[in-house]
């Protein structure tokens, strides 16, 4: 990890398997830009490619939060979704790592209710509640934090998450995105391309998003102080 831009070197990268895409049979046209190479019928990344726009996306990051922009955190595949909600935790951001609650951003005002109501039990009833609690936890958990529709969207896998990507976009919510080679990026304001099977490769990008958001609360709460 380069000190002083938070990215992956790209040696890193290659170890992780991140310039792996899928077979050119699924393959979108919209991504070949990113691709440099086909190998035994799969598409190659090229990384060069991937970490300039991974560096893209997280100066994006950066400067959105900083500027109070809310951020949330959506990767509910298994290979994200532990370390979604860890850094999410971390952060102290909202994030979906399980399932997407469908209406979420199309059906905000009913939706907020119900988070609302989830935040009134008590822990007294959250134990004698805790089948109904375990239910609510796994569907609003994550999202407890948002007091309004965010400002932009990170996903892993657009196409696993399309309602999430739909709602996102029926709402013209910004999204930064992990796309890989059967992604159609179209509608996707910062492209980050790349294998997002890989477990190693999923979590070396979400660290450096991660740092990316931290920098951006981290200049938001300064200029709040006055500091900036």
């Amino acid at each position: 990890m380069s000190e002083s831009t938070n990215l992956p070197e790209l040696k890193d990268m290659l170890e992780t398997g991140m310039h792996f895409g899928h077979s050119v049979k699924r393959r979108n046209p919209r991504m070949d830009k990113y691709v440099y190479a086909i190998k035994n019928g799969v598409q190659i990344f090229d990384l060069v490619k991937t970490r300039e726009k991974l560096g893209e996306a997280c100066e994006y990051l950066t400067e959105a939060i900083a500027k109070g922009g809310q951020i949330l955190l959506v990767g509910t595949k298994g290979q994200a979704a532990p370390t979604i909600k860890a850094e999410a935790e971390r952060l102290g951001v909202p994030y979906i790592a399980n399932r997407w609650v469908g209406g979420l951003f199309t059906n905000w005002e009913q939706i907020k209710n119900r988070i609302a109501d989830y935040k009134k039990y008590t822990k007294k009833e959250q134990v004698i509640l805790k089948r109904e609690m375990d239910r609510l936890e796994r569907m609003y958990g994550g999202v407890v934090l948002l007091t309004k529709l965010p400002d932009l969207v990170f996903i892993v896998d657009p196409i696993r998450e399309n309602t999430a990507m739909a709602e996102s976009i029926a709402k013209e919510i910004p999204i930064v995105a992990i796309c890989d080679t059967n992604c159609d990026p179209t509608f996707i304001t910062k492209v980050i391309p790349a294998n997002d099977d890989a477990l190693k490769a999923v979590v070396m990008l979400l660290e450096s998003v991660s740092k990316a958001i931290e920098k951006g609360l981290k200049l938001a709460k300064d200029q709040a102080k006055g500091k900036v």
